[in-house]
């Protein structure tokens, strides 16, 4: 291998290690993007249940209806919160295949590229 060919190696795998990288931000960009909008529905819920909670307050005619709303109000809170919580564990399993695959893909095209310049010992 002569100079030229070590210069354009290296040029190769200098381009492909950029390419790769940013494959990665972009990545972290998809899986952010996820992660914010399933923060942002759990800020709706919160405030839905605020809203629920506020409206009960001001238009319950008695102590026990505004106890019994309550009860209810909790407990579709808590149903909701829990279906929420199924959802974010589905996704942080995605995420990890996601991440999985970016990295068994990456580290094969790194070990092919050393495969082609490193001469077999």
């Amino acid at each position: 291998m002569n100079a030229n060919d070590t210069f354009n190696t290296v040029n190769e795998i200098t381009t492909k290690g950029v390419e790769r990288m940013s494959s990665l931000g972009e990545l972290n960009l998809r899986i952010f993007e996820r992660l914010a909008a399933r923060q942002v529905d759990a800020m709706n819920l919160a405030v839905e249940h605020s809203v629920r909670l506020t409206k009960l307050a001001t238009e319950a005619k008695g102590v026990n209806e505004f106890v019994k709303g309550q009860a209810e109000a909790v407990k579709d809170f808590s149903e909701r919160v829990m279906g929420e919580s199924k959802l974010n564990l589905q996704l942080a399993g995605q995420t990890r295949d996601d991440y999985r695959v970016w990295f068994e893909k990456s580290l094969a095209e790194v070990s092919a590229d050393l495969r082609k310049t490193v001469p077999a010992v």
